[in-house]
């Protein structure tokens, strides 16, 4: 039964992830590690065809062998935040709420800046 459940969760992550593939700001790679992880304790011929796969692979080995996350990653990561923020500041939603997505954002494009290449 475990061993479905990881299955599951592979399978979703894998398709949020092909999603973030063609829909702008919905992000590919958290959701391609995560069916990497699953995949391993689920089934290890789906992660090898994961981590072997000519586009999918490079990010999810990047991230396991280093913790590195791409440049080209790392300027969409935070160019998304940013306009995100500058939307809603435009559609005038409280401050408030700007000020809690400003600090939620801002930690996470300091968590990401800070990763090597």
């Amino acid at each position: 039964m475990q061993r479905f459940g990881y299955l599951l969760l592979g399978w979703a992550a894998l398709a949020l992830g092909g999603l973030g593939v063609v829909l702008p700001g919905l992000p590919t790679t958290p959701f391609l590690l995560v069916a990497a992880f699953a995949f391993g304790k689920g089934s290890p011929r789906m992660r090898a065809w994961l981590i072997d796969h000519a586009h999918l692979g490079p990010p999810i080995r990047d991230w396991e062998d280093r913790g590195a996350i791409s440049r080209r990653a790392k300027v969409l990561a935070v160019s998304m935040m940013v306009a995100l923020l500058l939307l809603s500041v435009v559609l005038g939603l409280s401050g408030w709420l700007i000020t809690i997505q400003a600090l939620c954002m801002g930690g996470a494009a300091v968590f990401i800046l800070t990763r090597p290449d």
